[in-house]
């Protein structure tokens, strides 16, 4: 289909096709096996500006698009998820500071970012705290200038590779989720250390790893907005981030959906092609229609996340949770049409349901997903 891209949002998309291509698919089952951050790749794409989708103007990025931002991630992952959500996660961690920092911490912190020298993270996740936010029990007390972080974070993306955090704590634990603030900390702060880095199902050329506070004092300039505003800073981030999540799911589904077409070309039973049998037909149709259905979404909420026209909350969730559940479905089907040889390792396609699952988990279950689609819906019809 054709969304009407603008010429730059065209030029965005080449680009990323291009570094899909010819820099991130040949060496996607090697990362894949490795499990190694893969910081060859991260250079290209910094290299392309492509970190500044992202990051405004003065800051050192271009115009902020969130679209430009799900353009680049969906042909990225085309090729591989795992590498594309090294590049979206920084985003998620620089959302926060783009959304709610002062110019101070724009000036200090986004030009790095936005050149890619640096990536970012975004670490509100504990062992008791997913879904549930308010549950988090890493605590930042005040004393003096500084505010002094305790706690653990796990599971938390480009962890341990990342220079710049954005972390989640309790300031006030008696006000439950009003107790939550959030603060910019730089790696190599004492007091904060990482964890083991998690053996993963899928996307495993990103990192996942524990970020450890023990004492750790962080400036009281690095505080974001103000003290009880981290959930606000937790949900306007992820109602701007779920698109590229949602996006990163289109891609997955579109890599899969090409490969299990060439492959039905290419296989020959009871001597035709596989790709003429009416069964393998209406797969391949129903993949190809589900798989636009998704992107129709995600560039429909992208543009209205840009055009700041209205609160996104659920048509974030619901880019975010279509779009995974098109790709699980949408790569569990191109491997059946794979047959056997699509449970081996020796052909991609077995990788693009792995890195599929986690689309339906991070960034919000989409249990949750339909837990804020409805409740939204509830509340604009009671109005």
């Amino acid at each position: 289909m054709d969304y009407l891209l603008t010429d730059e949002q065209k030029m965005i998309k080449e680009l990323s096709h291009r570094i899909a291509e010819e820099k991130i698919r040949p060496v996607a089952a090697k990362y894949d096996q490795s499990e190694e951050y893969p910081w060859e790749v991260i250079k290209v794409i910094a290299e392309a500006g492509l970190f500044g989708l992202f990051i405004p103007e003065e800051y050192g990025g271009m115009s902020p698009s969130v679209l430009g931002l799900c353009i680049a991630t969906e042909e990225f992952s085309r090729a591989c998820g795992g590498i594309a959500v090294c590049y979206a996660a920084s985003a998620l961690g620089t959302f926060p500071i783009v959304l709610f920092g002062t110019d101070e911490q724009k000036k200090k912190y986004l030009p790095d970012l936005a050149a890619g020298k640096k990536v970012a993270a975004f670490a509100v996740t504990e062992p008791e705290a997913g879904s549930d936010a308010s549950a988090i029990k890493t605590t930042a007390k005040k004393e003096g200038n500084y505010y002094i972080l305790n706690g653990l974070k796990h599971f938390i993306t480009n962890g341990g590779d990342a220079e710049t955090y954005v972390v989640i704590a309790m300031t006030d634990k008696t006000k439950g989720a009003r107790g939550a603030s959030a603060f910019i900390v730089e790696k190599g702060t004492p007091g904060f250390t990482f964890g083991k880095k998690e053996e993963k199902f899928g996307i495993r050329a990103s990192s996942t790893r524990e970020l450890i506070f023990t004492d750790c004092k962080v400036p009281a300039g690095n505080l974001l907005a103000k003290e009880g505003f981290g959930f606000i800073v937790t949900m306007k981030t992820f109602d701007k981030s779920r698109p590229g999540v949602a996006a990163q799911a289109v891609g997955i589904a579109q890599g899969a959906l090409e490969l299990a077409v060439k492959y039905a070309r290419e296989r020959f039973q009871f001597g035709k092609s596989i790709s003429t049998f009416q069964g393998i037909q209406w797969m391949l149709a129903d993949m190809a229609t589900e798989v636009e259905a998704a992107r129709a979404l995600v560039y429909s909420t992208a543009r209205m996340v840009d055009a700041e026209i209205k609160d996104v909350g659920k048509d974030s969730a619901m880019a975010k949770l279509y779009a995974s559940d098109v790709a699980m479905k949408v790569t569990v089907d191109a491997l059946q049409i794979f047959g056997g040889y699509g449970y081996m390792r020796d052909y991609p396609i077995e990788k693009y349901v792995r890195d599929a699952k986690i689309t339906q988990i991070y960034e919000g279950t989409n249990q949750i997903q339909r837990n804020i689609i409805a409740l939204q819906l509830i509340k604009e019809m009671a109005k």
